[in-house]
């Protein structure tokens, strides 16, 4: 076997379809496997250590995510995504989660919620510091408890199904813009926002937001 470093090690044998899958979504969103790589199962399954049998479980499911897609030539690829898809990402995104942030402002039960968002920015600024893949992660943690802290399981099952296109869009423009979008100081204040009961402050400020990211990344 070939020796690799970063997100493509070789594998421990427990989990082994869950770890493949975990490698390669943190080497697709670290830009490791840059978008339109074209995924050969021999070399992978070589670098992870794994049979091309549970590779290909994992790739399914990064399929199912929208991380990978089909190419001209009928193998599979990293999926590359367009402007016009990443603003129209976003949009979708935005409504989603002012949705959430508005509930949860609005709601008198709010202070168990607001307690597990400030302990999500808290380890953003834990990894401050991290590589961008664990940075990626920490930031995805905070929007993913936003809406499921709300309550709305219809909304968690909808963002939750934009996943994959969020990570892949995370990387889109570059680190420098990734990271940008990944700042503490809005995220404290979407935080604050719903603990003083604002909800259409925090409906606004959660859209902002999102449109300031988009327009981030596709300048």
């Amino acid at each position: 076997m070939n020796s690799t470093s970063g997100a493509l090690a070789g594998l421990e044998r427990t989990s082994l379809r869950q770890r493949a899958l975990l490698a390669l979504r943190r080497a697709i969103s670290t830009g490791e496997l840059a978008p339109g790589t074209h995924l050969v199962e021999t070399d992978l399954s070589e670098k992870l250590g794994i049979s091309r049998g549970t590779l290909r479980e994992a790739m399914r499911q990064l399929q199912q995510e929208g991380i990978i897609s089909t190419n001209a030539k009928g193998g599979l690829a990293v999926r590359t995504l367009d402007t016009e898809e990443i603003v129209h990402l976003f949009a979708v995104r935005a409504a989603l989660e002012s949705l959430a942030a508005e509930s949860l402002a609005g709601r008198p039960d709010r202070d168990s919620a607001v307690t597990v968002l400030r302990e999500a920015v808290q380890a953003m600024v834990d990894n401050q510091d991290a590589e961008v893949g664990e940075r990626i992660e920490v930031d995805l943690t905070f929007h993913r408890e936003l809406c499921r802290l709300s309550g709305n399981t219809v909304l968690l099952r909808s963002w939750e199904g934009l996943e994959g296109a969020i990570r892949m869009s995370v990387m889109w423009a570059g680190r420098d813009r990734a990271v940008a979008n990944m700042a503490v100081g809005p995220h404290v204040e979407i935080v604050d926002i719903i603990a003083s009961g604002e909800a259409h402050k925090a409906h606004e400020f959660v859209r902002s937001h999102m449109d300031e990211a988009a327009a981030n990344l596709v300048s």
